[in-house]
């Protein structure tokens, strides 16, 4: 598919779909072929590459849209909030990188 055609489906900017797709042909998951009959196309064994891979390719964004509002405030309640919501975030993204680890492409293309 073409990068156009990707955005398309995704409901987002070519642009982005080439930046995103750039970290998962470094990564050897996709190949890109330029010209009138380029695109990208898959160039990996999907029982080999995880959840864990794909994020580790992408530059590990955040997997939580969550998280403190304000990190440096001087107001101490806002303070201890923050510390346990970090504390509550780390664990949690921990546990769900963890499982990005057994989840093969195969097991989600199924």
């Amino acid at each position: 598919m073409t990068s156009e055609d990707l955005a398309t489906c995704m409901s987002t900017d070519p642009v982005v779909v080439r930046r995103t797709m750039a970290g998962l042909r470094d990564a050897g998951f996709v190949r890109s072929e330029r010209g009138p009959n380029g695109g990208w196309s898959i160039a990996c064994d999907f029982d080999r590459v995880t959840l864990r891979d794909v994020n580790a390719a992408l530059g590990e964004p955040a997997l939580f849209a969550v998280g403190n509002r304000r990190e440096n405030t001087a107001r101490l309640v806002e303070q201890a909030v923050n510390a346990a919501l970090d504390d509550a975030f780390e664990a949690a993204e921990a546990l769900l990188l963890e499982r990005f680890a057994t989840v093969t492409l195969a097991a989600v293309a199924a």
